[in-house]
């Protein structure tokens, strides 16, 4: 269960980039390190009072309007 996930950071910048956590999520702080080493384009939404599992399981949670806007803007 050992992944080094910025090891290829690099190859993902500058593609645009929006990572997602949760304010109460065991794993935030992956999401916030990847942010501080992506390069720009580059976006961090922290969604309020959720945890981990909150962003797969409640629709409520989920920030469909953001997921729309960047796919629509980074998909053309």
């Amino acid at each position: 269960m050992n992944f080094p996930l910025l090891t290829h950071i690099a190859e993902i910048s500058p593609r645009p980039t929006l990572l997602i956590a949760g304010e109460h999520a065991h794993s935030r702080y992956f999401s916030e390190d990847a942010y501080a080493a992506a390069a720009e384009p580059k976006e961090l939404l922290i969604i309020e009072d959720a945890n981990h599992v909150d962003l797969y399981d409640r629709s409520d949670k989920i920030s469909f309007d953001k997921l729309e806007e960047f796919f629509g803007d980074n998909l053309r």
